[in-house]
């Protein structure tokens, strides 16, 4: 008898962002890979004539996606929601993946989002006492993500 395979949980520490097939950088965090589904009430009557109250799903809401990164001298970020501002949102959607890689750099987990344009862009909060890193923050709005198979 063969002992199955042990599959670890992986750290999520390392992870790239692509949009459009290609790699933006590196990022320290990413948040808001989910959907819910909002929850729809009414009442009825059962078989015996009492009331009671039926929940069904209602629409479906994709999380936005939120991207914290250290600041540098790239303008990417910053160009790509300048295309929001001027109402150019045609060229602003761009679908993207998010893959999580095992500690070798394999990817080993992937997600893909559609139609995503940036919604938010915050600059760093500067502070005088402080050594820490700069960081800007990118929140993406997008229209559905899925899981997929990584390296896909």
């Amino acid at each position: 008898m063969t002992a199955p395979t042990r599959k670890d949980p992986l750290v999520a520490a390392y992870f790239s962002v692509q949009f459009d097939n290609k790699v933006v950088g590196a990022f320290r965090e990413c948040t808001g890979l989910g959907s819910e589904s909002q929850v729809v009430e009414y009442r009825a009557t059962d078989a015996k004539g009492r009331a009671v109250l039926i929940r069904e799903p209602g629409t479906m809401k994709y999380n936005d996606i939120v991207l914290k990164r250290g600041i540098t001298n790239d303008m990417d970020m910053w160009e790509w929601r300048q295309q929001v501002e001027e109402g150019n949102m045609d060229e602003a959607r761009r679908s993207g993946t998010i893959t999580l890689h095992n500690q070798k750099g394999e990817p080993v987990a992937a997600w893909t989002f559609e139609r995503a344009w940036p919604s938010k862009l915050n600059g760093p909060t500067y502070d005088a006492k402080s050594n820490e890193v700069a960081i800007e923050e990118l929140t993406i709005t997008h229209e559905g993500y899925k899981r997929v198979p990584a390296g896909s």
